[in-house]
């Protein structure tokens, strides 16, 4: 079965939905750098942005249940019946509806809680010249786990080392940062 995922803000509840921007809801039909519906996310996580400064997480619908600050995982009910939390669930009536943007998307993707960034012009192309676009990818969680999820080499232990953490776009390249590598090709 394939994965469905949704970029969502932590902090406020909310994520933003695929269809809404003519894309699919599997990780790899959607994470390109140019992609309509990624770019409505970047905006999000610009200055100025409804998402600046949060805490970013790509929620797959077969990622890990949450759990409490005992360990427990977290129930809930849905319809009479009771289901494990996950944070793909727990957000499903906070939609929200960005209006899109046009114009160039910042340049740096960073990551405010480890200090580092990624350079999209340093990404590499792949099958006549798409990029991965590093933000679904580094910010995931459920990878793996589902058809459409992505499937290349990874030696470094990019994908979902971001997740859950404070991840920002920015158009100067930023201070006090380590630039890390982002060349994961499929």
């Amino acid at each position: 079965m394939g994965q469905y995922y949704k970029p969502i803000s932590v902090e406020k509840n909310q994520f933003v939905y695929s269809h809404d921007y003519d894309n699919g809801l599997k990780l790899m039909e959607h994470s390109y750098i140019g992609n309509n519906f990624v770019g409505v996310v970047e905006k999000l996580i610009s200055k100025g942005g409804a998402w600046h400064g949060d805490k970013i997480v790509w929620g797959g619908d077969y990622a890990d249940p949450e759990v409490d600050a005992n360990g427990e995982v977290i129930k809930e009910a849905y319809e009479g019946k009771m289901y494990d939390l996950t944070l793909y669930s727990k957000v499903r009536d906070n939609k929200i509806n960005p209006v899109e943007t046009k114009g160039k998307s910042p340049r740096y993707l960073v990551n405010l809680d480890t200090k580092e960034y990624v350079d999209l012009k340093n990404v590499p192309p792949f099958d006549d010249g798409w990029q991965i676009h590093p933000l679904p990818l580094l910010t995931c969680e459920g990878n793996g786990r589902g058809g459409g999820d992505f499937r290349g080499e990874d030696p470094n232990g990019l994908v979902g080392k971001w997740a859950r953490n404070r991840v920002v776009m920015e158009t100067v390249k930023p201070k006090g940062c380590k630039e890390i590598v982002f060349d994961l090709v499929e």
